[in-house]
C-alpha cells in the first residue's frame, strides 16, 4: 500500500515535545486574529475565506504566533472543505489548491521565522511543526452540530470517511508535519478518523481533539471512555485531547484522559466566552485573561498535558503568556 507522508516524521511530535521540555505550545485563535487585521469572515467558510481573499493575512497571523512562542502552527483549513468550496462556485481543482495553500502558507511562515531566529544566539524557540487542521463534519455544516454531535441517522461511518478522505489526502501531500482533527463531537467521527488514517496508510502523526459542553463527556453525550477506546487502538494517533471548550473544564478533563489513555494529551481551550449563534456575537462568560492562562498552563502541564495552546478568542499575547511560563525551566 502506498504510504501517505514521510516515515521519518512519524516521531516528530514526540521529538518536539521532548525539545520543548516535556510540554509543547500550540498556537491560538486564528479567526480572532484575522479579524483584528481587518479580515471579514462572517461567512460559512469562516477563516477559510481568507485563503481566497487575504492569504497575506494568514501568513501574518502565523508569524505572530511563532514570535509569541508557538511550537505548532495549525493551518487555516479547519473550515476549508471541498463541499464548502464547491458550494461557493469553485471547482474541485481550485478547492484542492486552496487546501494545499493552507499548508504552504504555514510552512513558508515557519521557514521564514526559523531561518531568521536560528541566527540569534541563545534564542528560546523550537522549529515549529505545521499541523493541518481537519475540522469536524459539524464544522462544515456550520449549524452548531460540532457542539452537539447530532448528525442525524443519515450520517454513518462511510459517509464521514468519504467526507474527510480527499481533504486528508491533499493536506498530507501538501507536506504537513502532522494532522489535527479538531472539535470532534462523537464516537462515530472519531472512529471514522482512525479508520481513515489506517486505510490511507498515513505516516505523519495525528491528534484527535474533542469538544465538550459539560466538562464530562463528548458533546454527543457519549463517554470519553467509549471514544478513547477506539483511538487507543491506533498507533497513528499520537495525541488526544480537547479543543474549543471552556478553560474551566480543562483540568478535570486532563485528569480523566490520563486515566483513559497513554497517548500525549493536547488541550487548547477557548477563552471562556460563549458564541451567540442567533445574534452572531460573543458573550462574556467566565472568561480567562492571559494572566489566568499563564497560571493554569502550569497546572495543566503538571496534571499531564503535553501540548497546550488556545482556541477561539485567544490571541498571540495568550500564547506568549503560556510559552513564557512553560519554557521558564528550559
Amino acid at each position: 500500500m502506498k504510504e501517505m507522508g514521510k516515515e521519518k516524521t512519524a516521531s516528530s511530535l514526540d521529538n518536539l515535545i521532548e525539545k520543548a521540555g516535556g510540554c509543547a505550545v500550540i498556537d491560538g485563535g486564528f479567526a480572532t486574529q484575522l479579524e483584528k487585521h481587518g479580515a471579514s469572515i462572517n461567512d460559512p467558510l469562516w477563516s477559510a475565506l481568507c485563503l481566497i481573499r487575504d492569504p497575506h493575512l494568514i501568513k501574518r497571523v502565523h508569524l505572530e504566533y511563532l514570535e509569541a512562542g508557538a511550537d505548532i502552527l495549525v493551518t487555516s483549513s479547519y473550515q476549508a472543505t471541498l463541499p464548502g468550496f464547491l458550494s461557493r462556485g469553485l471547482s474541485i481543482e481550485e478547492g484542492e489548491s486552496l487546501l494545499d495553500k493552507s499548508v504552504n502558507l504555514a510552512t513558508e511562515a515557519r521557514d521564514k521565522f526559523w531561518d531568521a531566529i536560528k541566527q540569534v544566539p541563545g534564542h528560546n524557540y523550537n522549529r515549529a511543526l505545521v499541523a493541518a487542521s481537519i475540522g469536524s463534519y459539524g464544522a462544515y455544516l456550520a449549524d452548531g452540530s460540532e457542539y452537539s454531535g447530532n448528525y442525524g441517522a443519515a450520517v454513518d461511518l462511510e459517509k464521514l470517511k468519504d467526507f474527510h478522505r480527499r481533504r486528508l489526502q491533499v493536506l498530507v501531500k501538501a507536506g504537513a508535519d502532522l494532522l489535527a482533527f479538531e472539535t470532534i463531537p462523537n464516537k462515530l467521527e472519531a472512529q471514522a478518523c482512525v479508520q481513515l488514517l489506517e486505510e490511507e496508510n498515513v505516516q505523519i502523526p495525528s491528534w484527535i481533539c474533542f469538544s465538550s459542553v459539560d466538562g464530562e463527556n463528548a458533546p454527543s453525550g457519549e463517554s470519553f471512555k467509549e471514544c478513547l477506546e477506539i483511538i487507543n487502538m491506533s498507533n497513528r494517533v499520537k495525541a488526544v485531547g480537547i479543543n474549543c471548550a471552556p478553560p474551566h473544564f480543562i483540568q478535570g478533563l486532563i485528569c480523566k484522559f490520563k486515566q483513559l489513555t497513554d497517548k500525549a494529551i493536547a488541550v487548547y481551550p477557548n477563552s471562556g466566552e460563549v458564541w451567540d449563534g442567533r445574534d452572531k456575537k460573543w458573550l462574556p462568560s467566565k472568561c480567562f485573561g492571559d494572566d489566568k492562562f499563564e497560571l493554569f498552563a502550569t497546572r495543566w502541564r503538571d496534571a499531564g498535558a503535553k501540548l497546550i495552546g488556545g482556541c477561539c478568542r485567544t490571541t498571540p499575547s495568550t500564547i506568549r503568556a503560556i510559552s513564557k511560563v512553560l519554557k521558564r525551566r528550559l
